[in-house]
C-alpha cells in the first residue's frame, strides 16, 4: 500500500531525496534531517502503516523486521556496543508528525532528548 501524500511513501518510492543506510523488501532505513544525535536512522515499512494502532498480525514481519534492521545498523554505524535509544510515536498526543509508522534508531555523544 502507498499513500501518494505522504512524505515517507516519497521517499520509499524514490520521489524524494535520502540517505539510504538499509534497505529490504519489507523496510527501509534513512538518516533524519533534523538529528538528535550524531546517529539519527528512520526505519520504515515500506508498506504505508499510518500509525502503531493500524498494525495488524498480516504485519507481524514488518514489525519484527524494523527490529532486526535496528541491530544491524546499530552495529554499522558504531553505537551498537554503547548504546542507542529507541523511540515510536503515535497520535498527536504522542508527538507523532508524520503519518507513517516509524522507529527512530539514535545514538552517539552528544545526544539531546528528541522528544522535547
Amino acid at each position: 500500500m502507498f499513500d501518494p501524500d505522504c512524505l515517507f511513501c516519497k521517499i520509499i518510492q524514490g520521489e524524494m531525496p535520502s540517505t539510504i543506510v538499509y534497505q529490504d523488501e519489507l523496510v527501509l532505513a534513512f538518516n533524519d534531517i533534523r538529528p538528535a544525535a550524531p546517529v539519527h536512522v528512520l526505519i520504515v515499512p515500506k508498506k504505508h502503516i499510518a500509525d502503531n494502532n493500524q498494525f495488524t498480525a498480516e504485519d507481524e514481519a514488518i514489525g519484527g523486521r524494523m527490529f532486526t534492521a535496528v541491530r544491524q545498523i546499530a552495529a554499522e554505524t558504531g553505537i551498537a556496543e554503547d548504546g542507542y535509544r529507541l523511540i515510536m510515536n503515535t497520535g498527536e498526543h504522542g508527538r507523532q508528525e508524520i503519518k507513517h509508522v516509524h522507529l527512530h534508531l539514535i545514538g552517539g555523544q552528544p545526544m539531546k532528548h528528541p522528544m522535547g
